[in-house]
């Protein structure tokens, strides 16, 4: 059985190219990368409070909502531009503009300055997936494919994990080598470890730019000519998901769609307005039951708000936009519930899983008496571990799974919503050190065991031309819910109890509910999605043979 397209029958049982697995190895490479420069804010969380004199609501936000928002957003036309350009040089630049604002990160000096570098670097993190995704779908077969992303997906792990050891070095030595700064520049320790983990990054980038360019949909027999207009629909992209801009485009569309477009423009601002207010008075509850909050002031509450009001807006209209200039890719992504439970479903286990991943080093300086490099040391070395061994193993679960039922791999991701809740509830409420690392591996291992299978899952319910966009669509649940919500929720609810961490993270335990709903509905969809998805092409209107 196959979710995919089939392939020749003299083709299926091919071996996969030595160059393939070559190039993945490079991916994986880049990926490492990615989540060092994006992950490395952990370790150095508590320096930047203390320094920068900011609270882990603001620490939440940094790494989670400046982040994702614009992670997201420049995901969606970047999606599109791996779908047109050639993803090989697209994945080079922005690997090259995210390390060199990673180590920009190095010279802010306050925190606005750390918020816009933050930025940057997501922006060019945005193109790394949906290339990479779509790269990895035209080198590998169907048969190997939830594989083959789970090994990719393995660098988020590692990368975490080394981020932490290289960081918690980094800023002992050099905090002890230079207590008040280095005498050329007066850097801190936290501002030597951002520039010493972008600088890699853009020699890395040469490498990427030698790897050999895939013709896509070959590898599923169809294979797709390149796009001689590849920016153009980059460019329509990006004005369709620019407020303002989005009035004009939306008007396109006719009057109703510029009404809906306006509706939702003012509706979302007024939500983030009473949200901020009512969170700001210290009456919000984030989650019913959990954390005695008080009325604290907390200056990132207006931008985590607006920021997301910017975000979902924005997304609604490039949703609106793609209904009417490619109803195809609609259909078999926005208008799929198969698709949306599938990726928000995840979506809520990122939201618990960033949250833990993030909030774990600050945590255990905090209660624990060791030092940044050891604690470094194994947090990020047992961190990684499991990390590396859970996406790996759910992957090749999820690929044994699927040959035994097309719901399969939807089975993988419930396991890793559902099964690491025990263990993180010990793991943040135990005295004991050890424990605290053996469990963090642990629940680190459970949690990633979904990433395989859940993108795996989103590429096949998409034909090929459609993979980068359904990627940065995928992303979006990942960010938007998951980066962008959880590690937040957690520092506000720290913050709004005198530092507690423990109580923060086990806050968004809140959503498992949610992803529970959405993933047992994914389950009865998910088949029937899989084998239609060229029927409901067709009948959308896709050109197929």
């Amino acid at each position: 059985m196959t979710d995919e397209q089939p392939e020749a029958g003299s083709e299926r049982d091919a071996p996969v190219p030595a160059y393939s697995w070559y190039a993945l190895s490079v991916l994986v490479l880049v990926y490492v990368l990615n989540f060092i420069d994006r992950q490395i804010l952990s370790i150095l969380a508590n320096d930047i409070k203390a320094d920068l004199g900011v609270d882990d609501a603001y620490l939440g936000f940094l790494y989670g909502t400046a982040f994702a928002i614009f992670y997201a957003l420049f995901g969606i036309p970047l999606g599109k531009l791996a779908d047109s350009w050639k993803r090989i040089r697209l994945m080079t630049i922005g690997l090259t503009l995210w390390s060199a604002m990673t180590a920009v990160s190095g010279f802010a000096r306050d925190a606005a300055t750390l918020t816009v570098a933050r930025i940057g670097v997501g922006v060019g993190e945005a193109t790394a997936s949906p290339s990479a995704y779509s790269l990895i779908s035209d080198w590998f077969p169907a048969r190997l494919r939830a594989t083959a992303l789970a090994i990719y997906s393995s660098g988020l792990y590692i990368g975490g994990g080394v981020s932490l050891a290289i960081g918690g070095l980094i800023v002992d030595q050099w905090n002890t080598e230079f207590p008040d700064g280095d005498p050329v520049l007066g850097l801190a320790g936290w501002q030597a470890a951002f520039i010493a983990v972008g600088i890699p990054g853009l020699l890395l980038a040469i490498w990427v730019l030698t790897l050999r360019e895939p013709v896509r949909g070959a590898i599923d027999g169809m294979a797709t000519p390149e796009d001689p207009q590849p920016f153009r629909g980059f460019v329509k992209e990006l004005y369709t998901i620019i407020p303002g801009f989005t009035f004009f485009g939306a008007g396109e569309r006719g009057a109703k769609s510029l009404l809906a477009n306006i509706a939702v423009f003012f509706g979302t601002f007024v939500v983030a307005h009473f949200l901020t207010i009512w969170l700001d008075s210290g009456e919000g509850l984030i989650v019913a039951g959990l954390g005695n909050l008080v009325g604290a002031q907390l200056p990132a509450i207006t931008d985590q708000w607006f920021l997301l009001a910017i975000g979902y807006y924005a997304v609604f209209s490039w949703a609106s936009a793609l209904r009417v200039r490619d109803y195809p890719t609609f259909a078999l992504t926005w208008g799929s519930p198969a698709f949306l439970c599938t990726i928000l479903g995840y979506g809520t286990v990122a939201f618990m899983a960033y949250s833990a991943s993030y909030w774990g080093a600050p945590y255990a300086e905090r209660v624990f008496d060791v030092s940044k490099a050891e604690l470094g040391f194994w947090l990020g070395g047992g961190g990684a571990a499991g990390g590396f061994l859970g996406v790996i193993l759910g992957g090749r679960m999820a690929d044994a799974l699927f040959e035994k039922t097309q719901s399969g791999r939807i089975w993988v991701v419930l396991f890793g919503l559902l099964s690491p809740i025990p263990f993180a509830i010990v793991q943040y409420t135990t005295d004991s050190f050890a424990l605290f690392l053996i469990l963090n591996a642990v629940v680190g291992a459970l949690a990633a065991s979904a990433l395989g299978a859940a993108a795996a899952s989103s590429q096949a319910l998409v034909l090929p031309r459609m993979r980068g966009t359904a990627t940065a669509t995928f992303f979006l649940a990942t960010t938007l819910v998951g980066l962008a919500l959880g590690p937040y929720t957690a520092g506000y609810v720290s913050a709004q109890n005198d530092g507690d961490l423990s109580a923060g993270v086990l806050a968004t335990l809140w959503i498992t509910p949610l992803g529970l709903a959405l993933l047992l509905a994914a389950l009865k969809l998910v088949p029937d999605a899989n084998a239609s998805v060229l029927d409901r092409a067709r009948a959308a209107g896709e050109p197929t043979k």
